[in-house]
């Protein structure tokens, strides 16, 4: 009762405070708003935004420049709406109304980024998509499960990247774009580069980043709403003469191995072969170098750091797709967009505990296929879709031990099985919005697939499992029905319902790892999948043209939830990993949770010059006992944005906060993902930070880029994450279009 109390005032806040505003996003400076927009991922084809029932935010190529984030997890975090946790500086786990990792569904470019070991942990995989190439991000909040299948539980990130530009003649139409930036933070240094050659029916677009990060940083000054420091690194592990040490630092808030470095690489062909008819060859590649696991690198045990090395071995993730998209206004269906795609990720684990020799490395290729087919029948009362989805997943997991001395080698238990381990997931999907006239639209969709997931143990040295293969064979289905109805050209009101599924895969299966110290998750072979069902009212309100408000609030049932809680591994509950007795857990469908919440987004131009934009976001969830409700894992705190935006001819000034609320302690899932061994003793306190952005073109193609991060200096973290927040940054960036 308290908490509903909670988001009614909350509700009530937003209507009385601002009674004018809006949710789409919109950074033009001309003091005008509509509910106009286009939206692409919602269904897979391009539709007006006033006849979609769901809660989509868009971020333009613009506004992902002038953020100057340095990864697509801080462009997320910077959305308003996307809570990012981090385990280390390399990475960013997207939170979208309290679901993570595998419970949110990355789409790049119309290809499924989620496989099969997709963790239901923290999963930061989203820093391999180079934002300094992207053309703009769609966020679907709620399940999507009905256009996108498995895992879209909580929401969709779609991620476009940019095309290359055809020319209008017969000559070649050149057009190249670089920047370069450097931030004191950690000492970055990146460099981006575009190049787009086009002809009438051919274009090129050639990307290339390359970024250089080190030792992150983190704030001096106490939290202000906080009177205690936390997150300092006052020692850290040192090789001498064949032995580990642990070394002083010289400066506590320096976060001593948490640099890495990164290189994206985009390459895009485009063959028009008339009016009707593209072809798009896509590639994209991102390897890392070895990322430091930074929260495992500052656990103690007995008064000595528990790990000398504990790092993600190079990152690699390769696409390569073409695509297939066709128009004719007078055919029956007048577009057909195919999608074949082919991925390769290759990921590794590699950690030594403190004084012991033996390094342990753990390592992961994936394949995928797959290929998307969409097909678009307009009539004048409506819109009709069909799709076709297919993928096939493999898995061949690794891993040895070495000796860093005698470079002896010797076997290791798997992450995963060592034997073939593959997912097939099939499915198709029909998705219809009738217009009922100009301003009323319903929209409805249904999906019907299978999935079938093959796992087998070959070693089983290790561990002497019950069982040595895992077969499942699941059926799914889920749907929408909703409406959305436009009064005055002002206000537009929708409703909401949908389902969503998530299919187990061999992460959830069949993984063995240890989630934090002294606790080890074995495989449960009996999981089913988890289900919700979603209920939404959302509105956007035009005030004249220059006040915008879009606000939701939504309740969420989860059945089958799959949560981390208490198991035994051959009648024992603790059993020795790692050299430590440890005590098992397993993945569980537990029998029923809950999620409830409300989002606010008000902007208002003051004139043609100045704006201003709020954001607030409140989550609630809860798994259901016999007892006392539990608190649900991956659930943020309340959150909120302020931001205040100015331009004068060739100056734009860009001036925000960013807040989060306290976590408590008694609010974290203890045997979840929560990471409460990263906490103060009271919990994650609750933190702001003040930046500033300022941009001044120096001549019609050469800009200058400046800015100040964590003014204050503040010291914070950020809940569940491992690693502080950074502190005051202050980066110059030069960019030049030719």
């Amino acid at each position: 009762m308290k908490n509903c109390l909670i988001l009614i005032l909350i509700l009530i806040q937003f209507s009385t405070l601002f009674a004018q505003s809006e949710i789409i996003s919109d950074t033009s400076f001309n003091g005008k708003f509509t509910l106009k927009e286009v939206t692409i991922a919602a269904n897979r084809t391009e539709q007006s935004l006033i006849e979609v029932p769901n809660q989509i935010q868009i971020f333009k190529s613009n506004e992902i420049a002038a953020i100057q984030a340095q990864s697509t997890a801080d462009v997320l975090a910077n959305t308003g709406n996307v809570f990012v946790q981090k385990s280390q500086m390399g990475g960013g786990s997207p939170v979208l109304r309290g679901f993570e990792a595998n419970r949110i569904l990355l789409v790049v470019d119309g290809v499924r980024m989620n496989n099969l070991i997709y963790r239901s942990g923290h999963l930061h995989n989203v820093i391999t998509l180079d934002n300094n190439i992207l053309e703009r991000t769609e966020i679907i909040f709620g399940p999507g499960s009905t256009i996108y299948g498995s895992d879209a539980l909580g929401g969709t990130i779609h991620f476009f990247t940019k095309n290359p530009y055809f020319s209008s003649n017969d000559t070649v139409l050149a057009k190249a774009n670089a920047f370069f930036r450097y931030g004191s933070v950690n000492n970055e240094t990146t460099f981006h580069a575009n190049l787009s050659l086009g002809k009438k029916k051919f274009a090129s677009l050639t990307s290339l980043t390359s970024n250089d990060f080190g030792d992150l940083i983190g704030g001096k000054n106490i939290n202000p709403l906080y009177d205690k420091s936390y997150g300092e690194r006052p020692f850290f592990v040192q090789r001498f003469n064949g032995k580990d040490s642990l070394v002083p630092n010289s400066n506590r808030f320096k976060q001593v191995n948490s640099g890495y470095k990164q290189v994206d690489f985009l390459q895009k062909f485009l063959f028009k072969q008339n009016e009707r008819l593209t072809h798009t060859l896509n590639f994209q590649f991102s390897n890392t170098n070895n990322v430091p696991r930074y929260d495992r690198l500052t656990e103690f045990s007995a008064g000595k750091p528990r790990f000398a090395e504990w790092y993600y071995g190079p990152q690699t993730r390769l696409l390569a797709s073409y695509k297939f998209n066709w128009k004719n206004n007078a055919a029956f269906f007048q577009e057909v967009n195919l999608v074949t795609n082919y991925q390769q990720i290759k990921e590794s684990r590699h950690s030594r505990r403190f004084q012991n020799d033996n390094l342990q490395n753990r390592i992961e290729n994936v394949n995928i296929g797959g290929l998307n087919l969409d097909v678009l029948r307009k009539t004048k009362t409506g819109e009709i879709r069909i799709g076709l989805d297919a993928q096939y997943n493999t898995l061949k997991s690794i891993a040895n031990q070495k000796n860093i001395v005698s470079e002896v080698e010797s076997p290791l238990d798997t992450r995963y099985p060592d034997g073939s381990n593959s997912m097939v997931n099939i499915a198709a999907y029909i998705s219809y919005t009738r217009k009922v006239n100009e301003d009323l639209f319903i929209s409805t969709g249904i999906r019907l697939g299978y999935i079938q997931l093959k796992s087998n143990l070959v070693d089983t040295t290790f561990y002497n499992f019950p069982f040595k293969s895992i077969i499942q064979n699941n059926p799914v289905y889920s749907g929408n029905t909703g409406i959305t109805k436009i009064i005055n050209k002002k206000l537009k009101i929708s409703a909401l319902i949908s389902s969503g599924f998530r299919v187990p895969n061999i992460d959830d299966l069949a993984k063995i790892f240890e989630s934090h110290p002294g606790t080890v998750i074995v495989p449960n072979n009996n999981l089913k999948p988890e289900n919700t069902f979603n209920y939404e009212i959302g509105f956007a309100k035009l005030f004249g043209n220059s006040l915008k408000w879009e606000g939701s609030v939504y309740y969420t049932q989860f059945i089958n939830a799959i949560t981390t809680s208490s198991f035994t591994f051959n009648g024992k509950d603790s059993i020795m990993y790692n050299g430590e007795l440890s005590k098992v857990v397993a993945n569980q469908n537990q029998q029923k949770a809950f999620l409830y919440g409300a989002s606010s987004n008000v902007k208002v131009a003051f004139t043609d010059k100045f704006n201003a934009n709020f954001i607030l976001n409140y989550t609630y969830g809860r798994i259901n006992t016999d007892t006392t409700d539990a608190p649900l894992d991956h659930i943020p705190p309340f959150m909120a944005r302020v931001q205040f935006q100015y331009k004068l001819k060739e100056l734009a000034l860009d001036f925000f906060v960013n807040y989060n609320g306290a976590k408590k302690l008694k609010d974290y899932n203890l045997n979840g993902e929560d990471n409460f061994q990263y906490a103060t003793a009271d919990g994650m306190p609750a933190w702001f930070t003040l930046n500033l952005r300022a941009s001044y073109k120096v001549h019609p193609a050469v800009a200058l880029q400046a800015g100040i991060d964590n003014i204050l200096d503040t010291q914070y973290r950020t809940f569940s994450s491992g690693i502080n927040g950074a502190g005051r940054n202050i980066f110059l960036a030069l960019r030049a279009n030719f």
